[in-house]
């Protein structure tokens, strides 16, 4: 049986990404310490989706590894060989706050982490897919030198600009740019994945999400902003909001929207590409504009506070440009908008309340 290899698979993008290849008649084999739990504690824990998958799919393996153990990555990969069909590499440390706290972590996690996956790759299963869940953090601080235009409930892209229609594009330099140290590591893992694309003739390409977000999210102050505001609407818990009068614009893209993708390029695949993977002008909301939409949908207010302070490297406006990929794609559709995605965030975060 051909064999996909999902790191971080307990989380949002790995766990979904176990389900759909299951529907697809693979072998999962997931590589998950839960070190989410470590970044953020008890309530970021994932292992209620692990107990999930291993429930619900007869044919999914865990692997209670950390990818910065290379001996340790080494036995699963020499374990399965050229059975493996695919790396699917969404496991990181996923918030630039955190980083800052500990760059080591944070840079062996992301970056030294996806050098031993890649290598492992290269030598256990040269042909294998290998798709990283990269981030719009690379470009840095870069978007909020676009001009940009205050309305009443968001900050907009002006109308004259190229990316008023569409988004931000892969074009946008990744240079010159203020980071955070969580961008500086999630950057050199992408070029890694670019490079051994390039290098070595292998399938690889990078995602550079935008907020990735859906029900299977374990949300936190730190990360998993649209899931953690409905969290805090719930539950009654204060929120604050960071700077640029609330107005800030993310694009929101479900999980099952990004692995469509992942699959659509794992069946034609090609070598070192880049596609910004975003909600795109089909999905996206400002803070202010988010939180309405999570207080009508839960009948119930946030209570929440603003500082002016915002945070360190954060995107005034960031919507992502999906065109190149389905120009590579074009079968690949959204199956969820913005409504939908908050509709099941709040039914999935409800249920586990209870």
């Amino acid at each position: 049986m051909s064999v996909v290899v999902i790191t971080g698979s307990s989380g949002l993008i790995g766990a979904e990404t176990v389900r759909f290849f299951s529907s697809k008649s693979f072998g999962l084999v997931g590589v998950d310490n839960d070190m989410r739990r470590r970044f953020f504690g008890e309530e970021a824990s994932t292992q209620w989706q692990r107990r999930e998958l291993e429930a619900s799919i007869p044919d999914y393996r865990h692997f209670d590894t950390d990818i910065r153990d290379m001996a340790a990555v080494e036995r699963i990969f020499s374990e399965y060989g050229g059975d493996i069909a695919a790396v699917i590499h969404t496991a990181a440390q996923p918030s630039h706050d955190w980083a800052a706290k500990d760059p080591h972590t944070d840079f062996t996690v992301n970056a030294n982490g996806t050098l031993n996956l890649l290598e492992c790759t290269r030598r256990f299963c040269p042909d294998a897919v290998f798709i990283f869940t990269s981030t719009n953090k690379v470009y840095g601080d870069r978007p909020n030198r676009l001009p940009l235009v205050e309305l009443a409930a968001r900050w907009e892209v002006d109308e004259s600009h190229p990316y008023h229609a569409e988004g931000i594009d892969e074009t946008m330099s990744i240079d010159q740019s203020k980071h955070s140290l969580f961008g500086v590591s999630k950057l050199a893992a992408d070029v890694l994945v670019q490079e051994y694309g390039r290098y070595f003739g292998m399938k690889t390409a990078c995602f550079r999400g935008g907020c990735l977000t859906g029900p299977g999210h374990s949300p936190t102050m730190l990360h998993g902003f649209l899931a953690y505001l409905m969290r805090c609407v719930l539950e009654g818990r204060e929120y604050t909001v960071f700077g640029y009068k609330g107005k800030q614009v993310r694009d929101n893209i479900h999980s099952f929207d990004l692995v469509n993708m992942f699959w659509h390029f794992c069946r034609n695949p090609r070598s070192g590409e880049v596609y910004n993977a975003g909600g795109s002008r089909h999905s996206n909301c400002s803070m202010l504009e988010a939180i309405a939409l999570c207080e009508e949908i839960a009948g119930r207010k946030l209570k929440h506070t603003y500082s002016e302070q915002a945070r360190s490297g954060d995107h005034i406006w960031y919507i992502s440009d999906v065109r190149k990929f389905r120009g590579h794609f074009p079968e690949w559709d959204y199956r969820y908008g913005l409504r939908e995605i908050a509709v099941e965030i709040y039914e999935g975060l409800a249920k586990r309340m209870v």
